[in-house]
This record gives structure tokens, C-alpha cells and sequence, in this order.
């Protein structure tokens, strides 16, 4: 094998690597789209993305809870939907507690510098820049004090 066949696979095998490794976070992908990285919870282990049609999934370990304000939520260990700019809709996977019963959110969406969460029938708004930072597992945004094993 010549030297220039040697360096051309080699060149090859980086280019590999190189390409390969290039794949956005989830939460780098979310911002792509015009949304706050904080719609996705720590913890996200893989996703998959079709960029044509917006059709995604993301996967966590396990199930995730944790409340923003006075609102419980639980995301499924696979969420999907469809993504664009600034808005996923058809979402599945994540839900809100309203009074005692969980209740689907379906879509969420910005307006303005508001970020809208909708159950179908309401929705409730929050700044988007509240969801800058990811919440955690367990304490939401609210995490001060706490001690959590990695």
C-alpha cells in the first residue's frame, strides 16, 4: 500500500469521525428552531430529527417530574411531535397535572416573549426566558440546596 493510499483513508476515517461527532445536543437542536433549550428537561440521552418534516423524538433514561410554579409535569421516558420555527405541535408524552387529573400538553409555542403551553382546550403562558436553563428531574428550576447523585 502507498504512502498517498495510507494518507487518503486516513483523511477518509477523520472526515468520518469529524462528520460524525458534528450532531447538535437536543437542546442545541430545540434552539435551532427558535425555541428556549428549557422546553427539554436535563437528562435527554438521544434524540432523532427529521429536518424535512420537523418529526422528532426524544429519549431520557426514565420518566422526569418536576413542578414549574404551581404547575406539576411529567415527561415519558420517548417524547415526539413535530417541530418548526418557534412551535411543536402534535406533542406526545408530556403532561401537566390540573387539579387531579393529568392532562396531555399537546403543543407549545412562542408569542412574543412568551412561551404558551396548550392542553387543547386552555394553555398557560410563561416568559420564554424563564426556560433558558433546562429544568431538573425532581426539583424543576428550583434546585437550591438540593444534593443529587450523578
Amino acid at each position: 500500500m502507498s504512502l498517498n493510499t495510507i494518507l487518503t483513508w486516513s483523511l477518509v476515517f477523520f472526515l468520518f469521525l469529524t462528520v460524525s461527532d458534528q450532531k447538535p445536543t437536543a437542546y442545541d437542536a430545540v434552539k435551532s428552531y427558535n425555541l428556549p433549550p428549557g422546553i427539554l428537561p436535563k437528562g435527554v440521552v438521544d434524540y432523532e430529527l427529521n429536518p424535512k418534516t420537523g418529526d422528532f423524538k426524544v429519549y431520557f433514561n426514565g420518566t422526569c417530574d418536576f413542578s414549574i410554579q404551581s404547575y406539576q409535569l411529567k415527561y415519558k421516558s420517548t417524547i415526539s411531535g413535530v417541530i418548526s420555527a418557534g412551535q411543536v405541535k402534535n406533542l406526545k408524552g408530556v403532561s401537566v397535572k390540573v387539579l387531579f387529573f393529568w392532562v396531555n400538553i399537546v403543543e407549545v409555542s412562542l408569542d412574543g416573549g412568551d412561551l404558551d403551553f396548550s392542553v387543547g382546550i386552555a394553555s398557560a403562558s410563561f416568559p420564554a426566558v424563564d426556560f433558558e436553563e433546562s429544568p431538573q428531574c425532581g426539583c424543576g428550576f428550583d434546585c437550591n440546596g438540593l444534593l443529587f447523585s450523578s
